[in-house]
C-alpha cells in the first residue's frame, strides 16, 4: 500500500467511526472531509520524529475525540485542522471562513502562542514569570471557557502524542511526561475523562520512572494465572445468579495498571502482593433505576463476603465530577480480594466520559434542562474569573486554577456560628486570611473546639475555629509552607514582596561598599550577573538578601572569580559524578538534595543559576519545573566507572522492641559498612517510626540496605525517601 493509500485508508476508518458513533448528516460529512482535504494539503510532505507523514497524527487525534471521548463532528473537524494555524500558512480567518465561528475559535483556543514575536513578548501579561509554557496553559484554560471543546481536543491531542512519544530525544520525553503530570492529568480527572487520566498516568510512569515501572508490570504479568481462576471460581458464578434473577447487563474485569499500583504501595506502605483492588469487576446494568444497583449488590454479597470498610456508596453521594456507582470488595474462594462495581448504563457513560457526556447530551438537547449544568458553568466561570486576573504572573494563576482540579471542600464555623466553605487540608492560617487579611497576618494561633493549636494545624470539616492573633505577628517565608489557598498564599507574598522594596536602598548601598571593598568597578552587567549566579528573579529579591546577609562579600567574591567557592554540597565539575550535554558540559553540576540521586537512578539535569541540579526524572520538584519551564532542562547522564558517595535515606516503620536499634546499626555500619549520617527513631504506642541518612555508592547498594534492613525481625515497612 502506498503512503497516499495508507492516509486515505486512515481517513475512511475515521468516518467509518462518525457514522456508526454519530447521527452524521450529508453535510457534517463533507465539512469533516474539506477539513481533511485542508489539513492533507496544508501538511503535505512533513513528517514527524517517528518519520511517519504528519497528517497521520491530526487523524488519530480525530478517531481518539469520535470513539475514546465521544465527541461529536465539530471535534473531528477541529482535530482535523488543530494544528494548520500553528505549523502551516492556513490563517484563522480562512478557517473562520470556510468552516464557521465556533470551528475558528476551538482551533485558535488549542493554538499555541507564538513566543517568536518581539510584540507578543512585550504584551505579556504583567508580572509574567518568563514561563512560556504557563501562558499557553493559561490560553488554553480560558478558551476552554468559552467552548469545552478545547480542552477535550487538548486531552486527545497529548493522548496521542504520549502513545507515540518513544521516538523523542530523552529529556524532550521527561518535559512532556512532566507537563502532562502537571496540568493533563489533573484535568482529565476534574473532567471525569477516566480512561484517558488512567493511561496518561500509566505513560508518564513508563518515562519518568522505567525501572519501578518494569518492575511491577513484570508483577502484573505474572499474576495472569489468577486472573484466570478467578474467571472460573467468581465471574462464573456472578454470571449465573445475575442471568438466574434476569438481569440485562454486561461484566467487565480488570486488573490495576501499573501506576496505579505503585501509587497505593507508595501511599499506604504496602507490598504488591498486599494491593487488596488489584483485580475489579464491573456490572453495568441496562436500566436506568438506580435501586437495581442495591438490589444486585445484595444479591453479591449475599453469596461472598464482603470488606464492609471497602464500600464505597457513590450513587445516594456522587463525587463532585458527577461519577456515581456502587463499591465494594468481596473475597473470593482462592483467597483474593476484588473489587465489584456496580452502576447503570448511564452512570458508566458519565464515569468513563465525564463532562465530555454532559455536554454531549446538552448538544443533543438544546435548550433542555440538563442535570448538573449549573455546577458546570459555575466551575468554568469560576475559572475565567480567576484566569483573566492581569496582576499576577500566568504561572501563578495556573497554580491557582490547579488548586479547584483535585478539591474536596470541607466546612468550618466561626464562632458566631457563620459557614466558611475551604479546600481540604485547609489550614488555620488559611481560615485567617478567608475571615480577614489582617487578621491571616496577625494569626499566631486558633482555639479549634476550645483547643488551643498552631497556625499550621490542618482543619477537619465541622470544626469550630476561634483565631487567636497579636499584632506583634508578621508574615514571613515559612508561611507559604503553611497554606493550602491561593488567596493566603498571594497576600502572604504581595506583604513579602513590600517588605522587600523596603530593603532595597540598605541592600543597595551594602552592595555598593563590597564592590568597592573587592575592587570592582561596577558596569551594566553587574547586576544581571548577580542575579543570575544566586538564582533571584528581581533585583528587588537580590538587595533584599544582600540587606538580611544573607549573601555577603564572600559569596559576591565568588560570582566575579576573586574567592574559590566552598560550596560543600556541591562537587567540583571536574570530579562531578554526572555528565552533562555539551551545551551545558561547561557548567558545574550537584546532587539536588530534595530527591538526592545515587548513582543507578535515572536522572535529569535543571538550570539552577550557574549551575546544574541534578535530579531523579521522577523528581516531582523536576517534574514541575520541565512542565513550566522546559528551557531549563538538561540532559545528564551518570559518569561510567565514577565511585562517588551521595547521602540518601530510607524510612521505616517496625515493632518497638529491645535492641532494634543496636540491630540497625549492626546491618548499616558493621555488615555493609556504611557511613551514617544520622539516625532518628520515635516510639509510639508500641511502634517505632524512623529515619536513617547515609553515603552510598550506587543504586543497588542502596536496594541492598533496605533487603537487609527489611529481614530484621519487626521490622514491617522499609522505603528510600
Amino acid at each position: 500500500m502506498t503512503e497516499a493509500e495508507q492516509i486515505q485508508a486512515k481517513f475512511d476508518e475515521l468516518i467509518a467511526s462518525c457514522r456508526e458513533r454519530l447521527p452524521l448528516t450529508k453535510t457534517e460529512e463533507e465539512d469533516i472531509t474539506r477539513a481533511f482535504n485542508m489539513a492533507r494539503e496544508a501538511h503535505d510532505g512533513v513528517r514527524r520524529k517517528s518519520g511517519e507523514p504528519y497528517i497521520f497524527h491530526p487523524l488519530a487525534v480525530a478517531k481518539i475525540a469520535i470513539e475514546e471521548v465521544g465527541l461529536g463532528p465539530v471535534a473531528a473537524i477541529c482535530a482535523l485542522l488543530h494544528d494548520v494555524v500553528e505549523d502551516t500558512e492556513i490563517s484563522l480567518e480562512q478557517i473562520r471562513i470556510l468552516f464557521g465561528d465556533r470551528v475558528a475559535l476551538i482551533v485558535d483556543g488549542v493554538t499555541k502562542i507564538d513566543f517568536a514575536s518581539e510584540h507578543l513578548q512585550q504584551g505579556m501579561a504583567k508580572g509574567s514569570d518568563g514561563s512560556h509554557q504557563a501562558e499557553n496553559y493559561r490560553k488554553i484554560l480560558l478558551a476552554m471557557c468559552d467552548d469545552v471543546y478545547v480542552i477535550f481536543l487538548k486531552l486527545c491531542d497529548r493522548l496521542h502524542n504520549m502513545r507515540t512519544l518513544g521516538s523523542m530525544k530523552d529529556t524532550k520525553k521527561l518535559a512532556i511526561s512532566s507537563e502532562t503530570q502537571y496540568l493533563y492529568i489533573p484535568l482529565a480527572h476534574r473532567l471525569g475523562l477516566y480512561s484517558i487520566k488512567t493511561e496518561l498516568e500509566e505513560l508518564v510512569m513508563r518515562y519518568t520512572n522505567p525501572t519501578r515501572y518494569a518492575e511491577i508490570t513484570e508483577q502484573i504479568n505474572a499474576s495472569a494465572g489468577t486472573e484466570a481462576l478467578l474467571q472460573e471460581c467468581l465471574y462464573k458464578p456472578i454470571r449465573e445468579s445475575l442471568d438466574a434473577n434476569g438481569y440485562q447487563y454486561s461484566l467487565k474485569t480488570r486488573i490495576k495498571t501499573a501506576f496505579s499500583c505503585w501509587k497505593k504501595m507508595e501511599n499506604k506502605g504496602v507490598e504488591f502482593d498486599e494491593i487488596y483492588d488489584l483485580y475489579a469487576m464491573r456490572i453495568i446494568l441496562d436500566t436506568e433505576d438506580k435501586a437495581e444497583c442495591f438490589k444486585v449488590y445484595q444479591l453479591i454479597t449475599s453469596r461472598f463476603r464482603p470488606n464492609l470498610a471497602r464500600t464505597r456508596d457513590w450513587i445516594t453521594s456522587p463525587k463532585t465530577n458527577g461519577y456515581e456507582s456502587l463499591h465494594t470488595t468481596i473475597m473470593s474462594p482462592i483467597g483474593r480480594w476484588v473489587e465489584v462495581q456496580i452502576r447503570t448504563r448511564q452512570m458508566d457513560e458519565v464515569a468513563e466520559k465525564g463532562m465530555a457526556a454532559h455536554f454531549l447530551y446538552k448538544e443533543a438537547h438544546p435548550g433542555e434542562d440538563v442535570k448538573g449544568d449549573t455546577t458546570v458553568e459555575e466551575w468554568l466561570q469560576q475559572i475565567r474569573s480567576t484566569l483573566e486576573n492581569t496582576e499576577k504572573s500566568a504561572l501563578d494563576l495556573v497554580e491557582e486554577f490547579k488548586e479547584t482540579l483535585y478539591t474536596k471542600e470541607i466546612y468550618l464555623f466561626t464562632p458566631k456560628g457563620e459557614t466558611i466553605k475551604l479546600p481540604s487540608h485547609s489550614t488555620v492560617l488559611d481560615f485567617a486570611f478567608a475571615i480577614h487579611t489582617q487578621l491571616g497576618f496577625n494569626c499566631m494561633g486558633a482555639k479549634v473546639n476550645t483547643k488551643v493549636v498552631p497556625p499550621s494545624y490542618v482543619l477537619h470539616s465541622g470544626e469550630q475555629v476561634q483565631v487567636i492573633s497579636s499584632k506583634k505577628i508578621e508574615p514571613d517565608e515559612g508561611w507559604l509552607e503553611m497554606c493550602r489557598t491561593s488567596r493566603a498564599k498571594e497576600h502572604i507574598r504581595e506583604f513579602l514582596r513590600k517588605q522587600r522594596k523596603s530593603y532595597r536602598l540598605e541592600g543597595e548601598h551594602k552592595l555598593q561598599e563590597i564592590l568597592e571593598e573587592l575592587n570592582i568597578k561596577p558596569a551594566e552587567d553587574t547586576i544581571p550577573r548577580l542575579k543570575r549566579y544566586f538564582n533571584y528573579p528581581s533585583k528587588t529579591d537580590l538587595f533584599y538578601h544582600i540587606a538580611l546577609d544573607e549573601i555577603d562579600k564572600q559569596a559576591i567574591g565568588q560570582c566575579f572569580g576573586i574567592y574559590r567557592k566552598s560550596h560543600t554540597s556541591i562537587i567540583p565539575q571536574a570530579h562531578s559524578p554526572f555528565l552533562l550535554d555539551k551545551d551545558h558540559e561547561r557548567l558545574e553540576s550537584y546532587a539536588a538534595s530534595c530527591c538526592k540521586p545515587v548513582q543507578g537512578d535515572e536522572v535529569v539535569g535543571i538550570i539552577d543559576g550557574s549551575r546544574v541540579a541534578i535530579h531523579r526524572s521522577n523528581c516531582p520538584h523536576a517534574m514541575h519545573e520541565m512542565s513550566t519551564h522546559e528551557e531549563h532542562t538538561v540532559k545528564a547522564q551518570w559518569r561510567l566507572g565514577e565511585k562517588v558517595k551521595l547521602l540518601a535515606g530510607v524510612s521505616l516503620t517496625s515493632i518497638d522492641r529491645q535492641g532494634i536499634l543496636k540491630e540497625l546499626t549492626q546491618v548499616i555500619t558493621s555488615e555493609m559498612a556504611l557511613n551514617m549520617r544520622a539516625i532518628t527513631l520515635e516510639a509510639s504506642e508500641g511502634i517505632v517510626k524512623g529515619t536513617i541518612l547515609l553515603y552510598v555508592d550506587n543504586l543497588g547498594m542502596l536496594n541492598d540496605l533496605i533487603s537487609n534492613i527489611q529481614s530484621i525481625e519487626g521490622v514491617e515497612r522499609v522505603a528510600r525517601m
